[in-house]
């Protein structure tokens, strides 16, 4: 009966068994990724603060020219079409013969 032959794979290591968090200078450098993504996650958050913020601003907006647009066609007599809600209808597309 053969000895099973070993390569590279079998040979024992003590790679993995130190913690990262005992290395001094891996946890600082953590640390100041951390603080790195950390930063750019609060701009990415104000921005889209703002963002929030600008598109509620500007719904504001088209409801006053919406409002002043329907008064200035009830002064003049005229009833304001009616409004529907949510997607248009489709009605058919066109059809061509060849």
């Amino acid at each position: 009966m053969a000895i099973p032959r070993r390569g590279i794979q079998d040979i024992r290591t003590l790679t993995g068994k130190v913690r990262r968090a005992l290395l001094p200078h891996e946890a600082y450098l953590r640390i100041s990724h951390i603080e790195m993504e950390k930063a750019r996650k609060t701009l990415e958050s104000e921005k889209a603060r703002q963002l929030v913020a600008d598109i509620a601003a500007r719904l504001v907006e088209i409801e006053a020219e919406k409002e002043v647009l329907l008064q200035g066609l009830r002064d003049r007599g005229s009833d304001p079409p009616p409004v529907r809600s949510g997607p248009p209808k489709k009605i058919g597309g066109f059809k061509v013969r060849y």
